[in-house]
């Protein structure tokens, strides 16, 4: 099932001749594609610009809004071609290949499945554009934005094109039957690594730790989580790929995950702070979230609750225990939520998907019912993808920040804050 899975729907650089137009999954799909793209420019962007200071939520909005229309332009020119195209070889493997540049050979007639293969371009495009959006929340109030722009560019094709080939589109942990229903791997252990390579390399906020940070407004944060509640349905719900059963499924495990987790998040902080607040609360969503992605469309009721109560304990572990731990300055918490949930989550697949073949990619699991297999499989998936993205993004911020003369701001700037010193803007005129 997975080889005509990828045939109709990964890789549709023309139209087969069994393939029909669906009108249903269509507009499904097409729905879930906007649903994805309001997560970037408005969640994701409201989501950090409220834990920003206030000197810096216009700059920590705009690298937000910066990153999701570089990153798809890329992924137009080029990172669709290298994800989802057919390279010759061995080289297939990790990458597609460049025989979809510019979307080359694709035309407006064709259909990925039940839906015009233009839509599935489009669908993609906004996981490339979040996934690096994710990495900004570790740099924010010191990377310089241009810097952040080449970074963003240059990220999309070496790190998360070839990435994203290897988990869903034909490449190498694909044929290995790695289970990723909609993106632990590809997108929040990738977004969150990304996040902390970059915040050790550009240094710490001055000040951090000992001087408070006070965020702007905790309500722009919640009203940012939930954006990207709302959108995350079109993130799992959307990797069914139709309007079908198996949306329905990510659609509930998906709502118990960040419903389960918020309340852990809050009962934790009840516990040992003996109050809970709304900025732990929002978090815990979004763990949730991000905890339940991989495993969206494979697990039932009972496995959406272990894997969200056990993502938010995780990543409430690395924002308040971890981070201190290890002194690095991740700004947003963009690797204590999204890798260590994410994390959680790509192994949590293994151990709680069901098996049933109606669900259930080609692997360990479907082919002879081998679940250590499969568990073995998943941890083989976060190991190459975490050193994938560690050596990637290392090599990708040193190219950035020579094209840009560092890649941090001066003190100057630093201490008066980027909104008005690089964007010549406030984000509040109070």
């Amino acid at each position: 099932m997975k080889k005509w899975f990828l045939t109709l729907l990964l890789l549709p650089t023309f139209a087969l001749a069994e393939d029909t137009l669906d009108t249903g999954d269509t507009a499904w799909m097409m729905i879930s594609t906007a649903l994805v793209l309001l997560m970037t420019p408005a969640g994701l962007a409201l989501f950090y610009g409220g834990m920003t200071r206030v000197k810096n939520v216009l700059n920590a909005y705009a690298m937000v809004l910066g990153a999701f229309v570089v990153a798809f332009i890329v992924w137009i020119i080029a990172g669709y071609s290298i994800a989802f195209g057919t390279a010759d070889g061995g080289l297939n493997a990790v990458i597609g290949g460049f025989s979809n540049v510019m979307l080359n050979g694709i035309s407006w007639k064709d259909l990925s499945g039940s839906y015009p293969t233009y839509v599935f371009v489009v669908f993609q495009g906004t996981f490339a554009a979040i996934t690096v959006a994710i990495a900004s929340g570790s740099v924010i109030e010191r990377m310089k934005f241009s810097t952040w722009m080449i970074f963003v560019a240059l990220w999309v094709l070496i790190v998360y094109a070839p990435i994203t080939h290897m988990v869903w589109g034909g490449g190498y942990l694909f044929d290995e039957g790695a289970l990723d229903f909609a993106g632990g791997t590809v997108v929040h252990m990738n977004g969150g690594l990304a996040g902390l390579v970059l915040a050790i390399l550009v240094g710490k906020r001055a000040g951090y730790p000992k001087t408070a940070m006070k965020p702007v407004s905790i309500i722009l944060t919640a009203v940012g989580a939930a954006l990207l509640w709302f959108g995350w349905y079109g993130f799992n719900g959307g990797s069914a790929f139709g309007a079908n059963a198996i949306a329905g499924l990510a659609y509930l495990t998906t709502t118990i995950s960040a419903s389960v987790a918020a309340i852990t998040w809050m009962i934790v902080e009840t516990i040992i702070y003996k109050k809970p607040t709304l900025l732990g609360a929002a978090s815990g969503v979004i763990a949730g979230l991000v905890a339940i992605t991989p495993a969206a469309g494979f697990v039932d009721v009972s496995g959406a609750f272990v894997i969200g109560i056990v993502g938010t304990l995780i990543a409430f572990f690395g924002v308040t225990v971890l981070k201190k731990k290890l002194s690095y300055d991740d700004s947003l918490d963009a690797f204590g939520i999204h890798f260590l949930a994410g994390l959680w989550g790509a192994i949590a697949t293994g151990i709680f998907a069901l098996n049933d073949q109606d669900l259930l990619w080609d692997g360990p699991l479907k082919e002879s019912g081998d679940r250590m297999g499969q568990i073995m499989v998943q941890f083989e998936s976060v190991f190459i993808v975490g050193l994938v993205t560690l050596i990637g993004t290392v090599v990708v911020y040193y190219i950035a920040s020579a094209l840009t003369s560092g890649g941090r701001v001066d003190e100057e700037t630093e201490a008066q804050g980027l909104d008005e010193s690089v964007h010549g803007e406030r984000g509040f005129n109070l």
